[in-house]
């Protein structure tokens, strides 16, 4: 069936506007608590959020629909989506769900679902869950209701597990790091981190207020931790974004150091040691020629999957890769976590930095990457632009213009009304022209 409701990483929409309200998520709820009531057993779900005000609202309302179905709920409050996925194995749960809309603004909010081995649920789950909700078919449970717990230590167990992620003797004393953490879901378990670890903290988006997550810090806005690495003359930057699934690095001159870059010296690193497995890196069709042609030289084979992270871990859960991620700064190491962790991921970069002691200017610059240009075109919901003739004929002059020696990837947002227009050429003047004259046509059409 055609998913109405599930995209690439959930569900996602603005609050309290269909299907993000109150309503559709208790009967969104109903609907999971009738695909895991197939057996008689009483079933676990843990619920974790980021810092938005509408969390509150989509919370209780969950929370109404699993204990209808007569599912224990065990609420952990302001959480990173990586801990979810932990404590959701860990507490031996049958559900785990995810309140955030990650990078977005406050506005927005989203639904994210872990099974019970703390994976992200699997396309044929949803889907089944979907034809429940979309056929109406989760019915009056006849049992007793579910009773509801609040875990209070649920950011201490995510803080103590991610400690264990560096090597035992590994100490950040003497370093000075700047973390942002958008205002978001990781504001107390990060700072608290690094500190524990002995390093510096000069900490940034850690003033949650309804209102502000991801607002001009974080990941995607990384210039105020910049500045705040140049003026303090910090060893590095780390920028989490709304729910601490991804990491943007940077060096001791504020330059921002993306995905690429890190996976890059994560997975040479890994190789020199033997623990990259099946010496791969799994990374999206979004990552630069640069990164591919850097471990192509080192013996180590990049494979690419479609953009968005539960492709990346389903790829590598197939293949039994153990690393893998997005340019846009989600990290996977599977020896560690689930799914992208932000935190984990720069803990690993910490301990490189303080082992090596060189200047993460050095450490991070991996390879130089193939000049890249993406442009994202908002569309009108219901409008169907890459349909459209001359946006076709726009994309296939483009692709012949830029010969072997570039390449384009355009693409529906799996989480918003959004083209992404990206292109590689090693001219960027071609570059350039080549992706100005889609975005003026997807425009025009959109």
């Amino acid at each position: 069936m055609t998913r109405k409701f599930f995209g690439t990483d959930g569900i996602r929409g603005k609050a309290n506007v269909y299907p993000m309200t109150a309503g559709f998520m208790v009967e969104l709820a109903q609907a999971v608590g009738q695909y895991f009531n197939a057996d008689t057993k009483t079933h676990r779900v843990v619920i974790g959020k980021d810092t938005r005000r509408s969390c509150y609202m989509l919370e209780n309302a969950m929370t109404a629909g699993f204990t209808s179905a007569g599912m224990d709920v065990f609420a952990l409050g302001p959480l990173p989506t990586p801990a979810v996925g932990l404590l959701t194995h860990s507490m031996r749960a049958d559900l785990g769900v995810m309140i955030s809309a990650s990078h977005n603004p406050y506005h927005d909010n989203g639904i994210k679902f872990f099974g019970p081995d703390g994976y992200k649920l699997s396309d044929a789950v949803e889907t089944e869950i979907e034809s429940i909700l979309v056929g109406r078919r989760f019915g009056t449970f006849d049992g007793q209701p579910g009773r509801v717990t609040r875990l209070n230590d649920s950011s201490g167990r995510y803080v103590e597990y991610a400690k264990t992620t560096v090597p035992d003797r590994t100490r950040f004393h003497g370093l000075k790091i700047v973390l942002d953490c958008a205002n978001g879901a990781a504001y107390n378990a990060a700072p608290e981190v690094l500190w524990e670890l002995g390093a510096d903290v000069i900490s940034l988006g850690v003033s949650p207020n309804g209102y502000n997550i991801n607002a001009d810090c974080g990941s995607t806005s990384p210039a105020q931790a910049a500045q705040a690495v140049r003026d303090t003359g910090a060893d590095a930057g780390i920028c989490l974004d709304g729910d601490a699934d991804r990491i943007i690095v940077l060096d001791e001159t504020g330059t921002v150091v993306d995905g690429d870059q890190i996976m890059a010296l994560l997975a040479g690193r890994w190789a020199q040691a033997g623990r990259l497995n099946h010496n791969t890196l799994v990374a999206t069709v979004m990552s630069n020629l640069g990164l591919e042609r850097h471990l192509a030289a080192q013996g180590i084979k990049l494979l690419r999957t479609p953009v968005g992270d539960r492709y990346v871990v389903e790829a590598m859960r197939n293949g039994g890769y153990n690393m893998g991620g997005e340019q846009s700064g989600h990290i996977v190491l599977t020896d560690h976590a689930t799914t992208g962790d932000g935190l984990v991921a720069g803990l690993q970069f910490l301990a490189l930095l303080k082992e090596s002691g060189e200047k993460a200017s050095k450490l991070t610059r991996q390879f130089d990457p193939v000049p890249q240009l993406l442009r994202n075109v908002r569309y009108s919901v219901g409008s169907t632009p890459l349909e459209h003739e001359a946006v076709r004929e726009a994309i296939a002059e483009g692709e012949v213009k830029l010969g072997d020696k570039g390449r384009l990837l355009i693409r529906k947002s799996g989480t918003e009304p959004l083209i992404r227009v990206m292109g590689e050429s090693l001219d960027p003047a071609l570059l350039d022209q080549v992706v100005e004259q889609i975005v003026e046509k997807v425009t025009l059409h959109g």
